[in-house]
């Protein structure tokens, strides 16, 4: 496995024990300029959760994935973005003010 596969599954693992929404959550893998960047998208309830009190939870988390990263001769970097409602509720045709 290479190693930013594992960053990546270690993401998945830390972030699937904080959170209540699993269904809701990912972590996307983009590599922009030598550096790879692991974005944490998750729903507004768990937000709070990952973050942490004034933010020590995700900076632990920063921490290690570039301790790890580091031991790999890796850059990276963790971002923690809401995820946007894709589900919103869409108006059926039949409930139209045709009545």
């Amino acid at each position: 496995m290479d190693s930013p596969t594992a960053l990546q599954e270690f993401l998945e693992y830390v972030v699937a024990q904080l959170i209540s929404h699993h269904d809701q959550a990912s972590i996307v893998h983009d590599f922009d300029d030598g550096r790879h960047v692991f974005s944490i998208l998750v729903s507004d309830e768990d937000m709070g959760r990952v973050l942490g009190r004034n933010g020590r939870t995700i900076s632990a988390i920063r921490s290690l994935v570039q301790a790890a990263a580091h031991r790999n001769n890796l850059k990276a970097s963790v971002k923690l973005e809401r995820r946007k409602d894709e589900t919103a509720p869409a108006v059926p045709a039949e409930e139209s003010d045709e009545a």
